[in-house]
């Protein structure tokens, strides 16, 4: 049963992979090739277009991308079974190190795909997501965010910030998306049983959203991660030099608020029918933006009403 819903998840994803083009409506399948406005190593540097040894000497040769890249081509199935080969190999060689060590090597590898191959990476997780599911989420996930600033090479998702007050209303026409479904925000002040993360929790948004890619074949051009930094009460990042995020304690009452209140209005402004859900918010700022935010946004909040409901009923909820 389970090797059949991955097969059909698998044949979903690598549809929606196949195309750029905006569909004609929510849920209709989207036909037809790929239109790409950019060449040479602007593609080989976007991971969504990369196709890595995969592309034909055709589109090589189209697409500026001849001598770029080595000579072979490798076709896609060559590809999945290269990067298999590699993690089965990273995993001999790190039998007797410690689970930690172990864990956050595996999220590396994973992570190098996503930077570089999307459409590799996401059928990579289609296909394993019972063995993915633990690296890319819980409970590997909590490794990463507690060495985030030491494990980031390049953004994923959003960040708003209170130094962004006044601001966000044009910040969130920076995200190069036209459509966004899916929303999972944080402000990392309660990140699973580690507490105040800061800047770093998240990783919380990108592993949640990453399963809901894999596990739900939600579109994975729709989605996005976003970190709300409204500072960390976390002595111990605020005397981290490497520590990415606001160096100032957290924000608290009115203020707070604030900044919540103007992110919903942005995220609302640009995606009116987008599902935000609220992920490991202290409680008290938990119930407090699900009183507040409920009857005027679709939005809900994992911690408060689950994932299970939630999740399961997203495809359908009427915003």
């Amino acid at each position: 049963m389970w090797r059949h819903a991955a097969a059909r998840r698998s044949a979903q994803i690598r549809r929606l992979l196949s195309t750029s083009a905006p569909s004609a409506g929510a849920g209709s399948a989207v036909r037809g090739p790929c239109i790409v406005h950019k060449r040479g190593t602007d593609i080989l540097h976007d991971p969504w277009y990369n196709k890595d040894t995969a592309f034909p000497l055709t589109e090589r040769d189209r697409l500026g991308l001849r001598g770029l890249l080595p000579p072979r081509v490798m076709s896609f199935e060559q590809q999945y079974e290269r990067f298999i080969n590699s993690y089965h190999s990273l995993e001999h060689n790190t039998q007797g190190e410690p689970d930690s060590v172990v864990s956050l090597a595996k999220w590396r590898i994973l992570n190098r795909l996503h930077d570089r191959n999307e459409t590799l990476y996401y059928r990579v997780l289609i296909d394993n997501i019972k063995d993915f599911a633990p690296i890319i989420y819980t409970p590997t996930v909590g490794l990463v965010c507690e060495n985030y600033s030491g494990l980031f090479r390049r953004p994923r998702g959003m960040y708003f910030s209170a130094k962004d007050k006044g601001e966000m209303m044009s910040m969130i026409y920076n995200w190069p998306a036209e459509k966004v479904d899916m929303i999972v925000v944080t402000d990392g002040s309660r990140i699973l049983g580690l507490g105040d993360l800061g800047v770093q929790g998240i990783g919380i948004p990108i592993g949640k959203l990453d399963v809901y890619v894999a596990a739900a074949g939600i579109n994975p051009q729709k989605v996005l991660p976003i970190m709300l930094d409204v500072g960390t009460n976390n002595e111990e990042l605020l005397e981290d030099k490497l520590y990415l995020g606001l160096r100032q304690p957290r924000l608290e009452g009115e203020e707070y608020l604030a900044v919540v209140d103007e992110f919903m209005e942005a995220v609302h402004a640009r995606w009116p029918k987008a599902i935000v859900q609220f992920e490991d918010f202290q409680m008290k700022w938990a119930f407090e933006t699900l009183q507040r935010y409920r009857s005027r946004f679709c939005m809900f909040n994992d911690d408060v009403q689950g994932d299970s409901r939630s999740c399961s009923s997203w495809s359908t909820w009427s915003c």
